[in-house]
């Protein structure tokens, strides 16, 4: 049975009980006690509402002379509590305690006051009123402690997982470093020896050569990136003009703009931001043919943008997808941001990213 389901079994069966405990002097208290317990079906999805309509449903039906306690009420204090709204569940409480008696005294039963207050210590004690705010808090706090150690769990796993993947990433780029590294060393010794006797070096020796010359410097450059510990400092939004600057000595006109400025950007972020920028610059000197690239990185009261544009070739499909594309979006996916990486409708490719400032 589902919650909802659960919600009107309960709700059926505490307006049954209620009318056929009560014995009101008037049709309309009837009414009153059975839908004093019908209401409860919405004291999940609107508890504060519930918990009025119980208590004004309460007074009604005492009104008419039906002297049963306040069963619908005691739900609707323990669901309030529940969800959190301790100061609402304390004022209704305390109102309908005062409101009791006055509702007694105006019934046809012609109750003296100290009746109407006795009436009142009978169909509504105090002692309920606390144990059925302290079971919503217990449960609350229960099932708040229960999501955190969840969280945790799942932060956890996730933190190993990444730390996993990013030992197998190191242990992988090192073995192919060094035998690239091999390669490119035998290339280029027999492209020396080949020289030296006056011999044509085959163009194949030279592709080779030049291949495992650009991939040492490309896996160097991931390592690099991959390394980032106590002993290499985390890059953040301070060092992308270095990058903007590296940019502009390999011929590129990059130029960045910052807007507005944030001191508690948490370090996380601004590392993203500057993994962001760093593969974006890398893929448009590599694929993008473009003269022309524009960083700008804004702060907002609640997220950090950082938008990156190229006037050049939009870079193949394969691109896009390619191991550079994914780890920014991981990236980004991890702090709960946004990311967009696609071809502009004037030309070029743009790359804008929406980092939270405020972390989860």
């Amino acid at each position: 049975m589902n919650a909802r389901w659960l919600d009107w079994a309960i709700a059926a069966g505490v307006a049954a009980s209620l009318v056929v405990a009560g014995h009101p002097a008037t049709p309309a208290g009837y009414v009153f006690l059975a839908a004093s317990g019908l209401v409860l079906a919405k004291r999940r999805t609107a508890p504060i509402a519930t918990l009025a309509a119980t208590g004004v449903l309460a007074l009604a039906y005492q009104a008419t002379g039906a002297d049963v306690p306040v069963i619908a009420f005691l739900f609707a204090v323990y669901s309030t509590m529940k969800a959190g709204h301790r100061v609402v569940t304390l004022a209704g409480s305390v109102l309908m305690l005062a409101s009791l008696p006055l509702a007694a005294l105006v019934s046809p039963r012609d109750l003296t006051t100290y009746e109407a207050f006795a009436q009142t210590r009978d169909v509504l004690q105090i002692a309920w009123l606390v144990a059925a705010a302290a079971a919503g808090e217990a449960l609350r706090q229960a099932e708040r402690r229960a999501d955190e150690a969840e969280r945790t769990q799942e932060e956890t796993a996730r933190r190993r997982a990444n730390e996993e993947r990013l030992h197998i990433a190191r242990e992988l780029h090192d073995s192919l470093t060094h035998q690239i590294s091999v390669i490119k060393l035998q290339a280029e010794v027999a492209v020396h020896l080949a020289r030296k006797r006056g011999e044509e070096v085959p163009e194949a020796l030279l592709a080779i050569r030049d291949a495992g010359r650009e991939a040492s410097k490309e896996l160097r450059a991931t390592l690099e990136a991959l390394r980032d510990d106590d002993k290499n400092p985390p890059h953040g939004i301070d060092d992308v003009a270095r990058l903007v600057e590296r940019a502009r000595a390999a011929g590129l006109d990059a130029r960045l703009t910052i807007e507005g400025r944030h001191d508690d950007v948490p370090a996380a972020v601004e590392r993203t931001a500057y993994r962001i920028v760093q593969e974006s610059l890398t893929n448009i000197t590599r694929h993008a043919a473009a003269a022309t690239a524009r960083i700008s990185i804004d702060y907002r009261p609640d997220a950090l943008l950082v938008r990156v544009d190229d006037d050049g070739k939009a870079p193949p499909k394969s691109t896009h997808t390619g191991v550079g594309l994914l780890g920014m979006r991981e990236r980004v996916t991890a702090l709960g941001g946004s990311l967009e990486a696609a071809p502009r409708s004037e030309g070029g490719f743009t790359v804008r990213a929406e980092l939270p400032v405020v972390q989860p």
